[in-house]
């Protein structure tokens, strides 16, 4: 894992913490969002732990960036802040979690590997946050299901309309070496056993 924070004590403090745990290695750490996304698309981290507030690129855009670049990293932002812009903010970006600071050092290394493991994990004073937010504007962007990009997003819909690989690479304007990788990556990251499965888990979620 990566940890990110623009704080040195914090960032050596929690990469610190983590690294006695079992089965979490920290393979670097970054004190700004662009030095993230280098590490990220370097190192290849199952997940980045990334603060907010940062100088050069902020926590969120590298979010963004990372997502883009490096799409098999989880993001899990971890900080002070609990505002509604922030966390809003990182969704779109396509966070994967959303935790505050004050949190014990066991719930972090818990919260690594279930992040690690495809759960999405966010604080409950954020997720508080979320619904007064939804219940006034309405519905509020969720990162993608089971950590897919954006673009893995497309073709899981295109195959829950029962499309081809020819069809699907047709519409997206990519090659079909492209979808039937995009494919695999959908069932490798979802647990699922074939198109199929596939199909009905994103009919299932209102992706079809």
């Amino acid at each position: 894992m990566l940890v990110v924070d623009d704080q040195r004590l914090v960032r050596e403090g929690v990469a610190s913490l983590l690294a006695l745990e079992d089965g979490i290695t920290v393979v670097g750490t970054a004190a700004d969002g662009r030095e993230a996304v280098a590490l990220a698309v370097r190192l290849r981290p199952d997940v980045v732990l990334m603060d907010v507030r940062m100088p050069a690129s902020d926590g969120v855009e590298a979010t963004a960036a990372v997502r883009r670049q490096a799409p098999g990293c989880r993001v899990v932002m971890l900080t002070t802040f609990d505002d509604e812009e922030y966390v809003v903010r990182a969704l779109r970006a396509g966070a994967n979690g959303y935790l505050l600071k004050d949190l014990p050092a066991a719930e972090l290394a818990r919260a690594v590997r279930m992040a690690h493991a495809g759960v999405d994990q966010f604080d409950p004073a954020v997720t508080a946050r979320l619904l007064a937010a939804a219940d006034r504007s309405g519905p509020l962007p969720s990162p993608a299901p089971g950590g897919l990009t954006a673009r893995e997003v497309d073709v899981l819909r295109c195959l829950a309309r029962g499309a081809t690989n020819r069809e699907i690479a047709a519409a997206l304007v990519v090659s079909e070496g492209t979808v039937k990788n995009h494919v695999s990556n959908i069932l490798s990251r979802l647990g699922l056993r074939d198109r199929t499965q596939a199909a009905l888990y994103a009919r299932d979620r209102g992706l079809a």
